[in-house]
């Protein structure tokens, strides 16, 4: 590899500072106090304090947070609906207040949850579709259920990529029939990138304090960084997806969402544990720990830390090379802050994984390599079997199996299929896929993403963790997806269309307490955060622009 930073990229540093400067616009969405008190950009601990001290209620947060919502979300589409008894729930627990019982650090705070997550109450649950409007859900998901108990108010269901992107071969991020397109809070004509891109760009655009979201391949992490917000994906198993619409139970985990690490460790230690009803949660035994906030460090945390950066077909992407100059500037600040950043830390099966192009979409995956060696084959097979097994265990509902879903689509086509086809839904509904060749790619997905991919990177180079660009098209996302380990995203800068883009870590399985650790050290340090724009907001575009931004 050169060097990381050639004078051209320096030079570019340049342009980048002047185009961000032309976006550097006053928002059209600006957000009044609440009771006194600047919710904007708010965290947890910030609307605690004003709540502990009797300045502010949870019914006096929900209606502040509602009437944002009812200013932004028409032109955001980042909430489906909200919860239709939030007040009470919001007065339940200022009583509790009141009378000197606080559950936690999340008591009283509305966070809004992806609509793929089951909530027992007058809510849907529809993945986006119209197909499960009206359903039934026999509980609470387990999350849900461990963040009321923590004291959480959930405030409604966050638009999402419908069925979670497993839909077609060409679709657009963040949009499902009934939630319309999710907008980026940043620049509404750019890809908000998805599946989880309601639940991030409300937390980005102060439409709530934290959110979580659910990741089979990137649907955490991509939206988080395109949000310029603070993702944490976990380790397959850390948290329950009992009572979550399923894609593939080998890749599926609840992740969360928030504008620092803090916040977002905060819904991370409310949420995981283990569930008789996943058996997946077992797997944390003797590895999870009873709280992740403890983790959260200032920059003084990544003096001597070995941190390495894998740049075979990860950082030479070529759909990350205009974030280049900021990113590596990034890299060069945590170096300062005393990081010993090893380059060419490369998986030693990268080149054995199987290749995503830029713009890959599951067309592209099934069309590269063989079935026995593709991701695809593990998410296509696993995805019937696991969504019929929850259809099946509704109350009620209007389809049961994936060949119902199919059916309503194309008998509701001016609705379902308005825009996008179903091509890839079909596909898996047809099974192409033999037991044999889904083990046999299950089993070559694990060994060149883990053994011979994350782990023997940590291993060999000795490093903590593998600093990658939190790009939602290239493998950034995709091996650690894989691999079913943790991956988290901080903030590294705006780009050329005035979007935020991310940097992220990569690390074993469970090791989130190491990710937090250095991704909150590296939020610290960068401290790249940027309040949205809202540029162009009365955009209407459909599909929207997935391009990343060029100089």
């Amino acid at each position: 590899m050169q060097s990381l930073w050639p004078a051209f990229l320096l030079a570019l540093v340049c342009l980048i500072t002047l185009t961000h400067a032309a976006h550097s616009v006053h928002t059209p969405f600006p957000m009044p106090t609440c009771h006194g008190f600047k919710l904007e950009e708010a965290s947890v601990d910030a609307i605690q304090k004003q709540m502990s001290k009797g300045k502010l209620t949870s019914r006096q947060l929900v209606q502040c947070y509602l009437d944002r919502i009812n200013s932004v979300n028409p032109y955001l589409h980042a909430i489906i609906e909200t919860n239709p008894d939030i007040y009470l729930i919001a007065d339940q627990l200022d009583k509790e207040r009141a009378h000197g019982k606080v559950r936690g650090p999340l008591h009283g705070i509305p966070i809004l949850v992806k609509d793929n997550i089951a909530t027992d109450d007058r809510m849907n649950t529809t993945a986006g579709s119209y197909a499960l409007l009206g359903n039934v859900v026999p509980r609470d998901a387990h999350v849900i259920a461990l963040l009321r108990k923590a004291g959480a108010i959930i405030l409604g269901k966050g638009n999402m990529s419908e069925w979670a992107d497993i839909r077609a071969n060409s679709y657009s991020e963040g949009w499902s029939a009934r939630g319309g397109q999710t907008r980026n809070s940043y620049n509404l004509t750019q890809d908000p990138a998805g599946s989880s891109s309601g639940p991030a760009h409300a937390v980005s655009a102060n439409l709530v304090t934290v959110a979580i979201g659910t990741e089979t391949d990137g649907s955490v992490i991509a939206p988080a960084q395109r949000a310029g917000i603070i993702g944490i994906k976990p380790t397959v198993g850390l948290t329950s997806r009992d009572g979550v619409i399923p894609e593939a139970h080998s890749q599926d985990t609840v992740g969360a969402f928030g504008k620092t690490f803090m916040d977002a460790a905060y819904v991370l230690t409310a949420m995981h544990g283990i569930d008789p009803r996943d058996n997946a949660t077992y797997a944390q035994q003797g590895h999870a720990s009873p709280d992740y906030t403890k983790f959260v460090s200032k920059k003084s945390a990544l003096k001597g830390v070995r941190i390495g950066i894998p740049w075979k077909r990860v950082w030479e992407s070529s759909t990350t090379v205009n974030q280049y100059p900021q990113l590596f500037s990034a890299i060069a600040e945590l170096r300062k802050a005393g990081a010993i950043i090893l380059n060419n830390t490369d998986l030693p099966d990268i080149d054995q994984i199987t290749p995503n192009p830029p713009g890959w979409n599951w067309q592209f995956k099934n069309g590269l390599g063989l079935d026995n060696e593709s991701e695809f084959t593990v998410v296509c097979y696993e995805f019937k079997q696991n969504l019929n097994q929850y259809l099946s265990e509704l109350v009620s509902s209007p389809v049961r199996t994936l060949a119902d879903i199919v059916k309503y689509n194309d008998d509701h086509a001016s609705v379902e299929e308005k825009y996008f086809g179903q091509e890839v839904l079909v596909q898996c509904n047809e099974s192409p896929y033999s037991e044999e060749t889904y083990l046999q790619a299950k089993a070559y997905v694990d060994r060149t993403t883990r053994a011979g991919g994350i782990d023997a990177a940590l291993k060999k180079y000795k490093v903590q963790a593998l600093l990658v660009p939190s790009d939602n098209f290239s493998p950034s996302t995709e091996i650690p997806a894989m691999a079913g380990y943790p991956m988290v995203t901080i903030p590294a800068g705006i780009d050329g269309w005035g979007v935020a883009f991310g940097i992220g870590l990569w690390g074993t399985a469970f090791s989130e307490p190491t990710l937090i650790k250095l991704g909150s050290a590296i939020e610290d340090t960068l401290r790249r955060r940027q309040v949205p724009t809202f540029l162009d907001h009365t955009a209407t575009n459909i599909p929207i622009n997935s391009e990343i931004g060029s100089y």
